[in-house]
């Protein structure tokens, strides 16, 4: 048994429910920039709403938009120039895992214009000290990814390959978790994001790492995904739906944030770099594959059917096949990268990329690069 590493819940506060944003009210500093995507938050009053609290707590905001899905190194070197000219204590990340991963990002090189490139963040090099400058603030518009409660960041470099960068550092110090603030995500992103945190409950639960608190948490998780999401999905208008969706993804990202991940996310994140799937769609898509692979291991196998129970089901890995059907998304690879050619050409590649990512070594099996060449060919063809 491996010597349990001290766990992190959150930073120093944490508000989730019907109404929370309101808290922004109570935010202490003189200039905030906000960081977020595109426009949707814009159009639907959040934004207004976002800066008018701060107003209120006494603070001037300045609005960085146009963060990319999946964002750029050049994107959060971009915004760390505009903070380094706008001064802000605090750093207000408002919008989904893009947003929200790109401003922490951003906050490092504020904090430290020292710093040029991706690998200066990257091992072996120590991670840099934050809080001299500014605190992070996130918002949440989306019910996936957890990086409001998460000490990670995935930034896409020049040449399109990600890089998970994890440090508790990178813990935002207030995550404000507000039902409404999601309301607005379309039904497929609803699908993607919530297999994305249904995937981090049931990695954190199966890891090599799982403890007595990450099992709570991510298997009230898991129930809860499995009874809301398809709800959520359909009424996307119910704040009920949304609020047991946005808790579930939360208390999932408090799990896996301390106990890591597995080779879901390990390949999710190659397809990804290779062929740019939405993250929580290449988690959903592979998930199913995985379950039924780790439970050639018989600790995760019993693990896996106490998840199943939880679901209602026996079969975990069938459960899982069902709720991405009941949500329009594909049962293999091959729906989402047609060319087989151009798959297969890559296959040594992709399993090197997959074995290196930092999620592998707490999976309950480790596959060498044969293993992980097989189980893309297996997730490809279905």
């Amino acid at each position: 048994m491996a010597i349990m590493r001290a766990m992190k819940l959150a930073g120093s506060e944490l508000m989730f429910g019907k109404g929370c944003l309101e808290h922004v009210k109570t935010i202490k500093g003189t200039r905030a920039m906000i960081v977020m995507s595109g426009g949707s938050l814009a159009r639907n009053g959040i934004l207004d709403k976002v800066c008018g609290y701060l107003k209120e707590a006494g603070l001037v905001s300045e609005v960085f938009q146009g963060v990319e899905p999946d964002p750029s190194f050049a994107t959060v070197m971009q915004g760390a120039k505009a903070m380094l000219e706008f001064e802000p204590d605090v750093i207000v990340a408002l919008g989904g895992g893009s947003a929200m991963d790109a401003a922490k990002g951003m906050w490092i090189y504020y904090e430290h214009p020292e710093l040029t490139s991706l690998a200066d963040i990257m091992a072996p090099n120590p991670f840099p000290p934050l809080r001299t400058k500014a605190r992070m603030v996130c918002i949440p518009s989306t019910s996936g990814t957890a990086s409001e409660v998460s000490r990670s960041i995935v930034i896409t470099d020049e040449h399109k390959v990600k890089h998970g960068i994890g440090n508790m550092e990178m813990m935002p110090d207030i995550a404000i978790c507000d039902p409404e603030v999601t309301a607005s995500m379309p039904k497929k992103i609803t699908a993607e994001t919530g297999m994305d945190a249904l995937t981090h409950a049931v990695e954190a639960y199966v890891s090599r790492r799982a403890n007595y608190v990450s099992d709570t948490l991510a298997a009230q998780a898991v129930r809860d995904v499995f009874e809301y999401l398809p709800k959520a999905y359909e009424e996307g208008e119910n704040l009920d739906y949304r609020e047991k969706m946005q808790n579930a993804s939360m208390v999932a990202g408090l799990a896996f944030t301390n106990v890591s991940l597995g080779i879901v996310h390990s390949i999710a994140h190659t397809l990804g770099s290779y062929f740019g799937l939405a993250h929580g769609l290449a988690d959903a898509v592979v998930l199913p594959y995985i379950i039924s692979y780790n439970s050639a291991d018989p600790e995760a196998a019993r693990r896996y059917g106490e998840l199943a129970a939880l679901a209602g089901k026996t079969d975990f890995a069938a459960a899982v096949r069902e709720l991405n059907q009941r949500l329009g998304i594909p049962a293999s690879i091959a729906e989402l990268v047609p060319d087989q050619a151009a798959y297969e050409a890559v296959l040594a590649p992709m399993a090197e990329m997959a074995l290196a990512d930092g999620c592998t070594k707490t999976n309950p099996i480790i596959p060498d690069a044969s293993g992980f060449a097989e189980l893309f060919q297996r997730i490809y063809k279905g």
